[in-house]
């Protein structure tokens, strides 16, 4: 595949860790729609739903989500997604401390939305803060390619009736059990909706489950890092919510192993290398077979770009390292959003 929208990452400007081989980290050449496209989802959130704080979702100092774990994404498509995805990071965010039945209410309540968009091709408007965000985000989409938003909208439905049906009490014994839900949790499915819209994909249906299989060791890798550098925050809010266990590979390893945060990391660490290895070798037998369609190719090729973005992003990313500030430019459109309202986000 040639690369016609994104540039490599000098690799000195990040330390893998020895996460992700030889995979390059790409850079879209239009990253400022991403930081557009954020800032707006925020505000929006803001004026329409409840009062946004110091939010960390998409946006990073050096290096944000969109841009550089899909940097392939056609330019015209690439603010539009990178709003998805922050509303995504907000949707979740917001109803992570919210009762269970109260979340899966709300959750129905959207996913009912995304259907009827993914049947009908249009959202109507909407009445509540949340929904109306949602209609015009699917509207926005499908005005610039009607069939591809209506996919991306069937494939975010099955996402959420997937985790709207999950119970976050689980115990997992082992890794084997664990990566399999985390691949599904961590957005596999939404992702090829937004792979597909962002680089105008045609993938046959029948072709879907292929895809889907092909790149599963690539989502796991992912999955799996995002757990790595989010332990420490999601080890904490399980204590403070009274949690008897935690929700993270880490965790699983601990219990599975009977060893410490330390060692546990080490072996989620090394299972990354595993997986991701895995998934370049799937990506090589991807590229030599003719008779795959070249939109199945690409699409599996692109998710390499996936894997090491989000690794990169990972490293500094707010959303990970409280520590890690906005960059100037980032900081003073989110001090603009914070003027109309100073306050902290209050839910859904």
């Amino acid at each position: 595949m040639k690369c016609k929208h994104s540039y490599i990452v000098d690799p000195s400007r990040y330390d893998s860790k020895g996460l992700i081989s030889d995979l390059p980290v790409r850079k879209s050449l239009y990253s400022d729609a991403e930081l557009v496209g954020s800032i707006r989802a925020q505000e929006d959130w803001s004026s329409l739903v409840a009062p946004i704080g110091e939010f960390h979702g998409n946006l990073g100092p050096h290096l944000s989500f969109f841009s550089v774990s899909f940097p392939e994404c056609l330019p015209e498509r690439l603010e539009i997604l990178s709003y998805s995805n922050e509303f995504a990071f907000i949707y979740d965010d917001a109803t992570e401390n919210i009762p269970h039945a109260e979340a899966y209410n709300d959750m129905k309540e959207t996913l009912d939305l995304f259907r009827l968009g993914a049947t009908t091709g249009s959202i109507p408007a909407q009445t509540t803060g949340k929904n109306k965000i949602l209609a015009q985000m699917f509207n926005e989409m499908v005005a610039i390619d009607k069939p591809r938003a209506m996919i991306t909208a069937k494939y975010w439905a099955e996402f959420l009736q997937l985790t709207s049906s999950r119970d976050r009490r689980v115990k997992f014994d082992s890794l084997d059990e664990y990566i399999p839900y985390r691949v599904w949790d961590v957005g596999q499915m939404l992702m090829f909706g937004f792979v597909t819209f962002g680089m105008s994909l045609t993938i046959p249906e029948s072709d879907v489950p292929v895809a889907i299989s092909a790149t599963s060791t690539a989502f796991g890798a992912i999955a799996l890092t995002n757990d790595l550098f989010s332990w420490e925050r999601e080890r904490d809010a399980a204590k403070r919510d009274g949690m008897p266990h935690v929700v993270n590979a880490v965790w699983v390893i601990m219990g599975q192993h009977s060893v410490s945060e330390s060692e546990a990391k080490k072996i989620c660490h090394n299972k990354i290398v595993e997986l991701v290895e895995e998934f370049k070798a799937t990506v090589e037998q991807f590229r030599r077979d003719d008779s795959v369609c070249e939109d199945l190719r690409t699409f599996v090729e692109v998710i390499q770009f996936n894997v090491s973005g989000n690794l990169a992003w990972s490293l500094s990313c707010s959303r990970y390292n409280p520590e890690s500030k906005l960059n100037s430019c980032q900081e003073w459109m989110r001090q603009k959003v914070m003027q109309k309202t100073p306050q902290v986000l209050a839910g859904v």
